[in-house]
């Protein structure tokens, strides 16, 4: 479910959908050029911006570009891209039988893109004709769905997914928990451990807002896939890396 992406630069705006092309820094690059303007509120235990963490508390992550992805035991970790030349988009974390997908994508400076996003996210899945709830969590508001799937025997059933957004300094971070994750307090425990641990690193590039971040492979041996869970498929499956140790 690609629903948005963009970002900016020292001196630019942020304008564009997720997964959509970089748009021209000249338009409107102005806008949110007030070095004075704070950046958007944030839970006080993460995610966290790249300005915040010291380098000697960062060797605790693993380096994936615009994320830097807390290292958990046991945790697998696959990138997703939408095809060949498409680049890496996002990264899915596996664990404990759920999944949780991560994205950064570019904001404005001086405002948040969750509240618009929210609607996005409730349109489409409105029209996949999930149902869907909007609750108070740990990060703000989030999105509860039960969306409707079909297996390859062609049963049809539902699958629970729960959607986490963040705004931070020029950047949202977006994560979506699959699996027991999406509505089991206990079960999300350690992903969404992971999801306040993560680190957005914004680049110095002039990105409109919603335009995704960009993300890298780390240097690392190839590893098993993340489990398949039924449920949203947002990109088509990338490259496998690494298991964490």
């Amino acid at each position: 479910m690609a629903l948005f992406s963009r970002r900016k630069s020292e001196r630019g705006n942020d304008d564009a959908l997720a997964g959509g092309s970089a748009g021209s820094p000249e338009e409107g690059e102005e806008a949110f050029d007030d070095e004075s303007s704070e950046a958007a509120a944030r839970p006080a235990d993460g995610p966290w911006d790249s300005g915040e963490v010291a380098e000697d508390d960062d060797d605790t992550r693993i380096d994936l570009g615009s994320l830097r992805v807390p290292a958990i035991d046991g945790m697998q970790l696959r990138m997703e891209s939408p095809g060949p030349g498409g680049g890496i988009q996002a990264v899915s974390l596996a664990l404990g039988g759920s999944t949780l997908e991560l994205r950064a994508f570019a904001a404005p400076r001086t405002s948040g893109i969750w509240d618009e996003l929210r609607a996005d996210i409730l349109d489409e899945l409105g029209r996949a004709q999930a149902r869907t709830e909007e609750v108070d969590g740990e990060n703000g508001v989030e999105i509860i769905a039960e969306v409707p799937v079909r297996n390859a025997e062609g049963a049809t059933g539902t699958v629970p997914v729960r959607f986490l957004g963040v705004d931070g300094p020029r950047w949202f971070l977006r994560g979506v928990l699959q699996g027991p994750a999406a509505v089991d307090d206990a079960a999300a425990r350690e992903l969404r451990d992971v999801f306040r641990g993560v680190v957005v690193v914004r680049d110095g590039a002039a990105r409109p807002p919603r335009e995704i971040l960009p993300l890298h492979v780390p240097g690392a041996a190839a590893a098993p896939q993340v489990e398949d869970l039924p449920g949203l498929d947002p990109l088509a499956p990338g490259p496998t890396i690494a298991e964490v140790r």
